[in-house]
């Protein structure tokens, strides 16, 4: 009898053990992010974890954007895809196009019964990552934006006042002859050269990038670049490298090693890079506006967002949806998302963590970090809203590579732009054949 009463209540324990095990939801989440980024992402993760123990979310580092995206789309296929993967913004046109495969998040959430409102974001992010009648399609999380950054010890040794960084490109390629001069290794140089150099700096002049609003209006869509106002950039950029004021340093951010390690003494490049440079930089350093040609009429427009947001495969369980629902939420509420703007650079991706930001006077105690907000911060234009077109990511291989043949002078501009149209546009009419 004592023994039987005793199995029993071994065999109700260990039921209850077997519920509890049950209990708890895992939720697999790839991303690229790495160095002191990974360790932030890690952080936010293990505090959800601890705020919400029927949850177990599982950050995995999956290697750059591109291997990320491409790791996800091949377990896609293979029937084992991630829950959540973050797939930078380049991305967001093949993702759109992936029907099927992906959950809109604002769908999920409105299921899980705990929307997620699109109005809570900042404007220029949430409309891109939404359908055209605002509904968000994957959720912002690390938004960047190009901004110009440079190393102050340098500007003085170079007698330059190191609190008036350059506005212009003219003002520019002067202080880095000056600079150069000084005795630094190269005066600018520039990470992720075709988002910066022809996306932003297109937005930035209020030109087009591509027609039908760039992208954004329709698959028809088809690069215009290869005009007056970025012929005459790039060669500007050819003549500076010509005159060792400019460095090539490669492609995504491979550049940035030069501007850390005070080989040259400007760059621009994403506002996550802050993140690195307060860990590593031995110099003092300032973060100012994207240079534009002051010539050209109404420029500055607005920087577009650069970055990474995160997407929901579909076929899960309601339970996991609604997990992912509730770290969706965690990512965006006002206290995480500021901390992770202000740790890293990223822009705040709602308007609460702006206010709480501005609130806590961490613009007034870090002078320069506002810029990234105040770039996005206006009121966009058809040319300024951002880019959204297929095979993107391929396109920006294509103009990367052109881009290296003119700043190293084995092509002309005017031919490398030629060739980057010519090739682009044979890919986004691939693109839109495959989706119609």
């Amino acid at each position: 009898m004592r023994f039987s009463r005793l199995a029993t209540a071994l065999a109700i324990a260990g039921a209850l053990t077997a519920t509890s095990a049950q209990a708890v939801t895992e939720i697999s989440f790839w991303h690229a992010m790495e160095g002191p980024l990974g360790d932030r992402v890690n952080a936010i993760v293990a505090a959800f974890n601890k705020a919400n123990p029927e949850y177990d979310v599982k950050s995995v580092y999956k290697g750059s954007y591109n291997e990320t995206m491409n790791a996800g789309i091949a377990a896609f296929r293979a029937g084992s895809a991630p829950d959540i993967l973050q797939v930078f913004e380049v991305g967001t046109a093949t993702m759109m196009a992936a029907k099927g495969a992906v959950v809109p998040v604002q769908q999920m959430s409105e299921k899980a019964g705990d929307p997620i409102n699109p109005k809570t974001f900042i404007g220029a992010v949430a409309s891109y990552y939404s359908t055209n009648d605002g509904k968000l399609e994957s959720m912002p999380f690390n938004s960047s934006t190009a901004v110009f950054y440079y190393n102050k010890d340098a500007f003085q040794k170079a007698g330059l006042d190191p609190n008036k960084p350059p506005k212009t490109w003219e003002e520019l390629a002067a202080d880095g002859a000056k600079l150069k001069a000084a005795g630094m290794q190269c005066g600018y140089t520039t990470s992720w050269p075709s988002w910066i150099q022809l996306e932003t700096f297109s937005a930035w002049h209020n030109i087009p990038y591509a027609t039908e609003n760039n992208g954004f209006g329709g698959l028809g869509a088809r690069l215009a670049i290869d005009n007056p106002l970025v012929l005459r950039h790039m060669q500007n950029l050819a003549k500076w490298a010509k005159e060792g004021i400019f460095m090539y340093g490669g492609r995504g951010d491979d550049p940035n090693a030069l501007f850390v390690s005070g080989k040259c003494a400007m760059i621009t490049g994403s506002s996550g890079l802050r993140a690195s440079l307060v860990q590593n930089a031995k110099f003092k350093f300032g973060i100012s506006t994207l240079p534009y040609y002051a010539d050209v009429k109404g420029a500055p427009q607005n920087a577009i967002i650069g970055g990474a947001s995160l997407w929901v495969f579909s076929h899960k369980s309601p339970e996991v949806y609604k997990g992912i629902t509730k770290f969706f939420k965690y990512l965006s509420s006002p206290e995480v998302a500021a901390q992770w703007h202000q740790a890293t650079g990223y822009v705040p991706v709602t308007k609460a963590a702006y206010e709480l930001t501005k609130q806590q006077g961490f613009y007034d105690k870090n002078p320069g970090t506002e810029v990234g907000v105040q770039q996005l911060n206006v009121k966009t234009t058809a040319q300024s809203r951002g880019v959204r077109l297929g095979f993107l990511p391929q396109i920006r291989d294509i103009e990367d590579a052109d881009i290296e043949n003119i700043v190293s002078g084995k092509m002309t501009a005017k031919a490398g732009l030629q060739d980057m149209t010519k090739r682009g546009d044979a890919l986004l009419a691939k693109f839109q054949q495959s989706v119609k």
